[in-house]
């Protein structure tokens, strides 16, 4: 009998959604067979089978949230076969527990500066020996038992994990604890920050908050996208300080060259976007300024010796990130065609994990929707990402007089850890010059 656990489909994934059964309790499995598909942060994913068999249970239903590690469904040697109870008693009941809120917890990857995930250690000591460590590394009797996610996560928030009871095995401090905490500390606070007569209390009913001119409020689903956008999100302008620079270009050398492009791509059906040229300049840009194409991790700086580029792909669950991989090297046409694919994977929720993970550089446009501008958040741990806006004619002034000219406005948000103020001058400069200048893209 086998267990099939909960994998870990992605860098950042920390729980996931059984979207559906593939396989029947009862049906025959071969290795490489799909047996359930699985929504992670990021997007549904198929997950297969290891070995040869037989579905003899299913864990979990349809709909349900599972932590890393934990099992899901069990493979047998015959479909008649079942799931055998633990025979262990407390002890390994227990053990399984501890090791369920470990899987809980886990993060492969953990961000920069955060503490590592440490291996479980051995049968605990005795309470009565207060420097004992335990699995979490933490000395029973000075601090509470805990997973690196819950320490991060009160950070976070400011909590003090001291403070906090756990609820997990042997009273473990774990992530709903904290995030039961910061709400309990939230609602305490708000009647001091609003008079009493101000507003009536909110309804007590689940989803649904009373606003002054009485309306209500409805609390909408979270997907896993959506928690990790915003825990990323979080992580990022607290822990990265960013500084940014802005350029208007002159984009009327860039429309001409982007017209002869798609004209001599006529017959081959692929059509090149000015987020393509952006992307690609980007991309030759830093071959020249390798020093932008770096990560601050862990007080060191890495200098990555490929050139990524992520292209910021809006989705119905919120924002995911395809990675262009050696984009320096890749041609404009298949830089075209690649993105489309990438962006048509990812609203579909089918993107592969190394294909979201590797970027070194981010490109995010909005000219779509018509911004004149934006500043972008830097995706972790890359140093920097480019805001494009929209092409607008404007007046500029060309030989002494005024005349309207095509012009689309960057702005490079950058990690001043990693990158100066005058070395993202510099890139930002000279991208500009390559895209005024648009052959240069392609040499």
């Amino acid at each position: 009998m086998s267990e099939i656990y909960m994998p870990r489909l992605s860098d950042t994934m920390e729980e996931g959604v059984i979207s559906s059964w593939v396989k029947s309790v009862g049906d025959k499995v071969a290795s490489g067979d799909v047996l359930v598909e699985i929504e992670t942060d990021k997007a549904v994913m198929e997950y297969e089978a290891y070995e040869d068999g037989y579905l003899v249970k299913q864990a979990v239903s349809e709909g349900d949230t599972v932590p890393i590690g934990a099992v899901i469904g069990y493979i047998g040697d015959s479909p008649d076969a079942a799931p055998e109870e633990s025979g262990g008693g407390a002890a390994e009941q227990s053990g399984q527990a501890e090791q369920a809120a470990q899987a809980e917890e886990a993060e492969q990857a953990p961000p920069a500066g955060e503490d590592s995930p440490q291996p479980a250690g051995g049968a605990a000591e005795p309470q009565a020996a207060p420097a004992a460590q335990d699995g979490d590394g933490a000395q029973q009797g000075t601090r509470p038992r805990s997973s690196p996610l819950a320490r991060r996560l009160a950070r976070e928030y400011g909590l003090d994990i001291e403070a906090i009871t756990g609820s997990g095995p042997k009273g473990r401090v774990v992530r709903a604890d904290i995030e039961a905490a910061a709400k309990q500390r939230q609602d305490g606070a708000a009647p001091a920050q609003q008079p009493a007569a101000q507003a009536p209390a909110a309804p007590a009913g689940r989803g649904q908050e009373a606003y002054d001119d009485g309306r209500a409020s409805t609390e909408l689903p979270v997907s896993n996208v959506r928690k990790v956008i915003a825990r990323r999100l979080t992580q990022s302008k607290q822990e990265v300080p960013h500084f940014y620079l802005r350029r208007t270009i002159d984009a009327e050398a860039l429309k001409a060259f982007r017209g002869q492009i798609n004209e001599q791509l006529e017959s081959t059906g692929v059509k090149v976007s000015f987020n393509d040229l952006i992307v690609k300049a980007a991309a030759t840009t830093l071959r020249a300024h390798p020093e932008v194409n770096t990560s601050w991790v862990d007080d060191k700086l890495l200098q990555h010796g490929r050139i990524n580029v992520g292209v910021a792909v809006a989705v119905d669950a919120g924002l995911l990130v395809p990675v262009l991989h050696d984009a320096d090297k890749t041609p404009l046409s298949e830089i075209a065609t690649r993105t489309r694919e990438l962006a048509g994977k990812a609203r579909d929720g089918k993107l592969k994990p190394q294909e979201m993970s590797g970027g070194t550089f981010s490109v995010s446009n909005l000219g779509m929707f018509g911004m004149d501008s934006f500043s972008a958040v830097i995706n972790p741990p890359e140093a920097a990402i480019l805001a494009v806006g929209a092409m607008r004619q404007q007046p500029v002034v060309r030989d002494g007089e005024i005349v309207a000219r095509n012009t689309i406005a960057l702005e490079l948000s950058v990690d001043h850890r990693a990158v100066d103020g005058a070395v993202g001058a510099a890139f930002l400069k000279d991208l500009a010059e390559v895209l005024e200048n648009p052959m240069r893209i392609i040499l």
